[in-house]
């Protein structure tokens, strides 16, 4: 990824639910990042592997790639002035060691969230099922 690229938020195209927050995400946030789904990224050229992006999102942005909360507090802080604030909370450690759990538990049980279908649910071995 060139130093010059925009940041891409990786999520996953393939769970009903995460493509419904991806769409809210570029309607309502409008980060300054672009939103790709991992099925159409060139993971490589990210430099992100299958394992990281289907394990939890991520943002990725030159020298840096976040995870899971972490990730969307960093596409957060990318937004307007009301989302970047929201991101600054979600960013401080205290709140992210509690948004690890519950981001994980919505992992978890994604095809149960609006939007998701029976092809959300995540394997019992995938990684995003870790015990929180």
């Amino acid at each position: 990824m060139a130093a010059t690229d925009r940041p891409v938020f990786v999520f996953d195209g393939d769970c009903a639910f995460c493509s419904s927050c991806a769409r809210f995400i570029e309607r309502r946030i409008r980060p300054a990042a672009d939103v790709l789904a991992w099925q159409f990224a060139d993971l490589a050229e990210l430099g992100v592997t299958e394992e990281q992006v289907s394990s939890a999102v991520c943002y990725v942005a030159p020298g840096r790639v976040s995870a899971g909360p972490v990730a969307i507090a960093d596409l957060l802080r990318r937004a307007g002035l009301g989302w970047r604030a929201a991101g600054a909370v979600l960013g401080l450690r205290p709140i992210t060691a509690l948004a690890w759990p519950v981001y994980r538990w919505v992992a978890r049980n994604r095809h149960r969230m609006p939007g998701g279908t029976a092809a959300c649910a995540l394997p019992p071995d995938h990684p995003a099922r870790a015990k929180a």
